[in-house]
């Protein structure tokens, strides 16, 4: 366990300060009073368990875990429309605290099962006491209703052992298909949408400052 231990730590601490940055990136346009193409971030490390069945079904060696297994450090970036996702992308791609070495792009080519959302692998160094580490981590992209169509497929995936019957997979391509019309849907009314949270947003912030419109309360 302490060999574990020490071989994650790096990979936690990568986990923490992306959350920092991605999360940062929202703040700044939070600052402007413009919208953001990040709603919120989550990041975590693959548990011991996820980590050993995956090497086995990979067959991947154990001394090379490190250099075979990509998303061992795990971040997901949820966005409210689908084109956020490539301005998040876009955004990634500039960066120079971290290099980009692969991307797959399962919106504009959905997996089979139904499976949407846009994948970076990068490279992010960390500094240990033992010098630079240049840490895998797998960066999703994908919107809510994504997420949501992703968070159900996984746990049915862990049910079934990834042997579906021939009706939930029906089910669940039906579901992706509905969660991807109603993406759509929303990125035909998102000035409305992005009008009304404004104006919510802009309401929030004067009942904190304790003004109800006519005077200020002191």
């Amino acid at each position: 366990m302490e060999q574990w231990e020490k071989l994650l730590a790096p990979y936690e601490q990568a986990v923490e300060e992306l959350k920092i940055k991605l999360r940062g990136i929202r703040s700044q346009y939070d600052g402007e009073l413009d919208h953001s193409p990040i709603e919120f971030v989550t990041g975590r490390v693959k548990p011991i368990a996820s980590i050993l069945d995956k090497a086995v079904n990979k067959g991947i060696p154990l001394d090379q875990i490190e250099a075979e297994m990509q998303d061992i450090a795990g971040m997901r970036i949820m966005c409210q429309f689908v084109d956020d996702i490539s301005r998040v992308v876009n955004l990634l791609r500039k960066r120079k605290d971290f290099e980009i070495v692969e991307e797959r792009d399962y919106i504009s080519n959905k997996k089979r099962s139904g499976y949407r959302s846009y994948h970076l692998v990068i490279r992010y160094p960390v500094q240990t006491i033992s010098g630079e580490k240049n840490i895998y981590t797998e960066i999703q992209i994908r919107t809510l209703a994504m997420n949501f169509w992703a968070t159900i497929e996984h746990s049915l995936n862990y049910k079934y052992s990834g042997q579906f019957p021939e009706d939930i997979q029906y089910r669940l391509q039906r579901a992706s298909e509905a969660a991807y019309l109603l993406d759509e849907e929303m990125s035909q009314i998102k000035g409305e949408i992005q009008e009304a949270q404004a104006f919510f947003t802009r309401k929030k912030e004067k009942s904190q400052d304790g003004s109800d419109g006519e005077g200020t309360i002191r």
